[in-house]
């Protein structure tokens, strides 16, 4: 399947499971309600209706493609894709302030128009909200996905503690295993939770259930690893995230830590630059940064590990949905989230 299939399935699962969404939204005491609408983009800060972009629903989607891959009714998981989708953006209005990013799909992120406290209790009430989806949901296979999903979102807390942490340490005291582990637990345990919602809502065996977790979990690295190094080499009229954000901010990204570990004269230059607080006054720091994190193989190192995590999540996948036609949705998906270009 190309990439304009890829884009479909966006499109039909943003369709099923936005209405699942708002209406759970809907649900909220308006304080939070007014944030998570505007999050969404469904609405203005003033609290005016907007036709905003709710981003790109690869989460819902997986849920939606990986039951129908396995024989099941994508309708009957529309609950559980609204689930993961409402725990995504939680992860996403907490991460946001702790980043202190200002700006998220084009306009000012949830914080800087409402405030810390607002953009917090909202992300709190959202994922309250999709555990409340899931055990609400009279699904059979409801009780375990919601078991399952709160056991993701620990593992998700741990992997931005992981991730705050090791913004205190020096430029060479990460190693790049502890930064791929923390990207698994941050980035790839969603997607990875994702597939495996499917198979349960259509009613897989324990064994393609965990298959899809871990297919899931690699598409998820291999999304991870993209996403950083469009972080740095990005078109910020397409990313809506200002160029070198990250580079700016010191973030040990995993183009940036490849390449602090590539033993390089560019590594060594990078370090000295890392060491230091990124200066906006000093013409060419970022230009100079960018530079030296690509001269060290940086970019290189990623791009050839996203294709090896690619190729691990179609070798789990094979193992769940053996018939390469049934498969073709998600890997369509998968290919669509790691071809993005920059």
């Amino acid at each position: 399947m190309d990439g304009q299939d890829a884009a479909l399935i966006l499109e039909q699962a943003r369709t099923m499971v936005d209405p699942v969404l708002r209406a759970a939204i809907e649900s909220l005491p308006g304080s939070m309600r007014r944030v998570a609408l505007y999050h969404f983009g469904w609405e203005h800060a003033d609290g005016s209706p907007a036709a905003g972009n709710a981003g790109k629903a690869i989460r819902p989607a997986l849920v939606l493609t990986a039951a129908a891959a396995l024989g099941g009714r994508r309708e009957a998981a529309s609950r559980a894709a609204a689930a993961v989708e409402l725990v995504h953006n939680f992860t996403l209005l907490h991460d946001d302030v702790m980043d202190r990013d200002t700006t998220r799909r084009h306009r000012p992120t949830a914080w800087t128009v409402f405030g810390d406290a607002d953009a917090i209790l909202a992300g709190d009430a959202l994922q309250a909200l999709a555990l409340k989806l899931l055990t609400e949901d009279p699904h059979p296979a409801s009780a375990t996905a919601a078991a399952r999903l709160a056991s993701c979102v620990i593992e998700l807390c741990e992997g931005q503690h992981a991730d705050t942490a090791m913004e205190k340490r020096g430029p060479g005291e990460v190693t790049l295993d502890e930064c791929l582990a923390m990207a698994e637990a941050k980035t790839g345990a969603l997607l990875g939770c994702a597939c495996a919602l499917g198979a349960l809502y259509a009613g897989g065996s324990a064994e393609d259930v965990e298959a899809m977790d871990a297919f899931g979990r690699e598409a998820g690295l291999a999304f991870q690893l993209i996403d950083d190094v469009i972080g740095i080499w990005g078109d910020p009229s397409r990313t809506g995230k200002p160029a070198g954000a990250d580079l700016v901010a010191r973030k040990k990204s995993l183009p940036v830590v490849a390449a602090l570990a590539s033993g390089t004269p560019a590594a060594t230059e990078l370090a000295e630059l890392y060491a230091v607080p990124y200066d906006e006054a000093q013409e060419g720091a970022l230009e100079r940064t960018v530079l030296a994190v690509e001269r060290a193989g940086g970019r290189d190192w990623a791009q050839l590990q996203a294709a090896d995590r690619m190729a691990r999540a179609i070798h789990e996948l094979s193992r769940a949905v053996p018939d390469p036609e049934a498969a073709g949705g998600l890997l369509s998906l998968a290919e669509f989230v790691t071809r993005r270009t920059t």
